[in-house]
């Protein structure tokens, strides 16, 4: 008598559609309408592995303007098979459609979304563009991996960062496998904080400037988010290890200008910098005079501003304070150095 086969996994209900086991869908969620009557929407990608497994999820352009990971989230779209994926997987490259389309870090009612979760069925723009996100991604996922860049005028070192005292999301960010690892406290009303109170574990990726593509960034963010699906056992390849051990940080500080100037900045984003040395100077336009810029601690450089000119209590440089300084350079170094030297960007591969 020929043995009955196994049930199959059940599809995954979403948005009001069935996505059956081993496929994918792109499903629209409706957010609203614009003036025009033009419906806005926030699109998910569904992809439902044949076998079982958590549920994760992948955001970007949380910011309208922060568009490097929507570039990771297309890379890795082309990296990952629903066939042969465990658990599921929703991707979210853009979720302020109306700051993206405008090229704008915020909502057309000013506010900005990472301020307003979880939202409310009834608030502002912002709000039920939260709630939305709150009630269809959040709730549904077991873990989240979101993904940001500097703003306006500023660039970030590729880091990662997640809660304090939360273990689980200390060993997401370590598989990860970013340059920089930062302890970074919860924001009342952010998405951080609504996927904390949902006991969903997330993490949080800065990386690039607002408005660019940075390759860098792009290469480490696909390849992290890979190890991350690894490390939970989702179905896809092993994956490389990391080239050295990330920089851990548990605090930072910007740095700020004294007075208003041109800002010349002598070291750089990744950089490891000491206590009391100069990292730039400002000058007037003469050049009759250079105030030095110090270092107010030994960390690393995170993040900058690109903007030469500056008024008296801009910011122009984060420093992380660094827990082993001493190796630190080698170890960004070897980083950089695997990222682009991974042969995943050499041509696309079905993982």
């Amino acid at each position: 008598m020929a043995r009955a086969k196994p049930e199959g996994r059940a599809p995954f209900e979403f948005g009001g559609e069935s996505v059956p086991a081993g496929q994918s869908a792109t499903i629209d969620l409706p957010i609203s309408r614009l003036s025009t009557r033009t419906e806005i929407n926030m699109p998910v990608r569904v992809l439902h592995g044949t076998k079982p497994g958590p549920t994760l999820f992948v955001s970007a352009a949380i910011h309208g303007n922060e568009i490097v990971g929507v570039e990771m989230i297309r890379r890795l779209l082309k990296n990952v098979s629903a066939k042969r994926l465990a658990g599921t997987l929703l991707c979210v490259p853009v979720v302020n459609a109306f700051g993206f389309t405008s090229h704008s870090r915020y909502l057309p009612d000013g506010r900005d979304l990472n301020r307003v979760f979880p939202g409310s069925a009834r608030g502002s723009l912002a709000a039920q563009l939260a709630h939305v996100f709150t009630e269809e991604i959040i709730k549904r996922c077991d873990y989240g991996i979101d993904l940001h860049s500097a703003g306006l005028n500023r660039e970030n070192l590729p880091q990662i960062r997640y809660s304090p005292d939360n273990e689980a999301a200390s060993v997401l960010a370590e598989a990860f496998g970013a340059p920089a690892i930062i302890t970074s406290p919860l924001r009342p009303g952010s998405l951080r904080q609504t996927a904390d109170d949902n006991g969903c574990t997330m993490i949080l990726m800065e990386s690039g400037e607002a408005l660019r593509f940075d390759e860098f960034a792009i290469r480490v963010g696909v390849r992290g988010i890979l190890r991350v699906m690894a490390h939970l056992e989702m179905g896809v390849r092993k994956q490389s290890a990391v080239a050295a051990t990330p920089v851990r940080s548990d605090g930072s500080r910007w740095v700020r200008a004294e007075e208003g100037g041109i800002f010349r900045a002598i070291r750089k984003t990744g950089d490891m910098v000491l206590e009391n040395t100069q990292i730039g100077y400002i000058s007037d336009p003469f050049g009759d005079e250079d105030i030095p810029v110090i270092a107010p601690l030994t960390g690393l450089i995170i993040g900058r501003s690109v903007m030469p000119v500056v008024n008296q209590g801009d910011a122009l440089m984060h420093i992380a304070r660094v827990m082993r300084p001493g190796t630190a350079d080698a170890r960004l170094t070897a980083i950089e150095e695997a990222a682009f030297d991974d042969p995943l960007f050499d041509e696309d591969e079905v993982l």
